[in-house]
């Protein structure tokens, strides 16, 4: 196969990846929003894109998946107006915290070995090394 034509590929298959990143972040999003809206009407688009601080189009495209998900700090606000854990909304948005990304620096071939090894445990065995690592005499 021709250079060109691999490059052409993982381009196509990058571009398929945000798409799809795009799409599943801002679903999740509207239907959180559009949820909550039924109970209470503070969680119209404009009123959340004010408490957030960007514009209701802003918002609106994100949640149709016409544009990538905001930055970090938006994203992490945008998990507290609609009551959902900041780490999955950034997961959806195909994101880490921050703080996560810097303890991974600190320590990558370990860190890449530890969630690579959890990758098929089942939930609750995570929970055990969770709450272990939490709650551990060091």
């Amino acid at each position: 196969m021709c250079l060109k034509c691999v490059l052409v590929s993982i381009q196509y298959t990058f571009d398929s990846l945000i798409s799809e990143i795009m799409t599943d972040f801002g679903d999740f999003v509207r239907e959180r929003r559009e949820r909550l809206k039924r109970e209470d009407p503070g969680f119209s688009l404009r009123k959340v894109a004010d408490r957030i601080g960007i514009q209701p189009s802003y918002l609106s495209k994100v949640e149709r998946g016409d544009v990538a998900p905001p930055s970090e700090a938006t994203i992490l606000r945008l998990a507290e107006a609609l009551d959902v854990d900041g780490d999955t909304l950034l997961a959806l948005a195909g994101k880490v915290s921050g703080d996560l990304r810097e303890v991974i620096r600190k320590r990558p071939q370990l860190f890449g070995e530890l969630i690579r090894g959890m990758r098929d445990l089942p939930d609750h065995a995570v929970l055990r090394l969770v709450r272990e690592v939490r709650d551990g005499d060091w």
